[in-house]
């Protein structure tokens, strides 16, 4: 058995002393089909960089292990797919087409170039790739992002039938349910380890998060006592000082003539010496006690700027075909949405999901037969697929979308964005970074009707939590297009498969 030791990782990008991983120690062993969640910006693929060598370290990592990451870069994706997969050495073609088949690919997707494939058809072949090499060990970056339902189910089962281990790094729980038996969180700096998979990892993080939370308040409680007797300690050794100076409140003359303000003053000083000494071990008390509180993740619940429109049937289609270039894309569809619903549209790649939607919107292109009755005055905000448009400072963004710069913002914080990243621009931000930008436009957009495609693209599990619980608190009516199964079945009332 090969093991990937971990000892004293130390690991940060800045010179701020932020640290991504600090004194982290684990022990994998490489036969696990091992899962790697954590906040967007923890330091998920800088870990698989670190297994690789990609960048320099504090601490010890041992392996005998020849990395292999997902994806791999195409470098000509002008290329027919076979040799644009075959750059560096020729493959064989019938490993390959095994390899495809098994995630039930068409195999003249390898005669096709690779630039003109989907995003699920490029996933698919670039996971075939990896896994013709099986001296190697496969180190699998968010596969499931550009992976319809059916896609992600075929890449699941893929995966669960193979015998070696991997790292893989997901936010689609189904899918990591489905594909791992070991958890590897990133929290906080550190890494924990669950076995099981990421059902059985969320439970037993709820189960630790609470007893840790118990123990914090156990503390707070504990810290506001010492610090009330440490008050009062210091309040009665100032009025023993002032009795020096002034007569004891009470005292008639004749008793007080007795006591000499000599005696009065050594007894005051040795009562604040003692007081000192009291109060002095109740500050050491109450920081040992702070040292012991638990830095618990946190997530603050979204807003959303929803404003239910008076009217009740907010859309109605009947009997709706789309056709482009000749192509028939859907055929005779009816449903209607009501105020307060969320409808969800699911289908394959390709299926014509993003057209119906266009349809919708008026914006298609395309040739359209059918009704579509949409209520008049509709205010609409949407969370796009491609974003590539945002661009620039936020705050210019923000000017030029109309939003409340603050909202915004505060949108942008309560989804995990580090307040360090919002000097830079939109276009120079990572995937995740750009994707919390879209969706917080859309949350501080006052709207009666939300169209959502894909938003939870690039978001990790906790972001994903947050819109979950969103959506199920607030009721907004909405439009949505997303390929996370548990995610669609937990938020909409009618789905609309194409």
């Amino acid at each position: 058995m090969t093991n990937i030791k971990i000892e004293h990782l130390t690991f940060g990008y800045d010179q701020l002393g932020t640290l991504l991983f600090d004194d982290a120690q684990l022990n994998i062993s490489a036969d696990w089909k091992l899962g790697l969640v954590g906040r967007n910006g923890r330091g998920k693929t800088t870990l698989l960089n670190l297994l690789q060598e990609k960048l320099p370290y504090q601490g010890q990592i041992t392996h005998q292990l020849e990395m292999n990451y997902f994806p791999k870069k195409i470098n000509d994706p002008t290329q027919l797919t076979y040799y644009a997969l075959s750059e560096e050495k020729e493959l064989e073609i019938w490993k390959l087409e095994r390899e495809l088949t098994l995630m039930g690919c068409d195999l003249d997707i390898l005669w096709r170039p690779f630039s003109t494939l989907s995003g699920g058809e490029q996933t698919k072949v670039l996971l075939a790739l990896l896994f013709l090499d099986d001296q190697s060990f496969p180190l699998i970056d968010e596969p499931t992002n550009h992976l319809d339902i059916k896609g992600r189910q075929q890449v699941a089962e893929y995966l669960g039938k193979k015998r070696q281990g991997y790292i893989l790094v997901s936010h689609d729980r189904t899918f990591l349910d489905q594909t791992v038996d070991h958890i590897l969180a990133i929290e906080k700096s550190q890494l924990i380890l669950y076995h099981g998979n990421f059902s059985i990892y969320e439970d037993q993080k709820a189960q630790r998060d609470a007893y840790e939370q118990a123990q914090n308040d156990k503390l707070r409680k504990e810290i506001t006592r010492l610090q009330k007797t440490a008050k009062e300690k210091a309040e009665w050794s100032n009025s023993r000082e002032k009795d020096k100076m002034n007569k004891p409140k009470g005292w008639i003359d004749t008793e007080y003539r007795r006591v000499s303000p000599g005696a009065i003053g050594a007894d005051a000083a040795r009562m604040m010496k003692r007081s000192k000494a009291i109060i002095q071990r109740v500050e050491g008390q109450i920081g040992e006690k702070e040292k012991l509180l638990k830095n618990i993740e946190t997530v603050d619940a979204l807003k959303m700027s929803y404003e239910p429109s008076y009217h009740r049937r907010i859309l109605q289609v009947e009997d709706l075909s789309l056709s482009y270039s000749g192509k028939n894309l859907l055929n005779g569809k009816n449903f209607e949405l009501l105020l307060n619903e969320c409808i969800a549209i699911t289908g394959k790649n390709g299926s014509g999901k993003t057209s119906l939607i266009q349809a919708l919107l008026g914006e298609f292109e395309g040739e359209i037969t059918g009704m579509i009755h949409r209520a008049n005055g509709l205010k609409i905000s949407r969370v796009r697929q491609n974003y590539e448009s945002n661009q620039g400072s936020l705050e210019d963004f923000a000017k030029k979308e109309g939003l409340d710069y603050s909202q915004f913002l505060n949108n942008l914080r309560k989804l995990g964005m580090e307040r360090r990243v919002f000097a830079n621009r939109i276009q120079d931000m990572s995937m995740g970074q750009r994707k919390k930008v879209e969706l917080a436009k859309s949350l501080s957009q006052t709207a009666n009707l939300y169209i959502w495609d894909e938003p939870l693209n690039y978001l990790d599990v906790f972001n994903q939590k947050q819109i979950l619980e969103l959506l199920r608190r607030v009721k907004p009516t909405l439009i949505l297009i997303e390929h996370d199964e548990y995610f669609v079945q937990k938020v909409s009332n009618k789905i609309v498969c194409l």
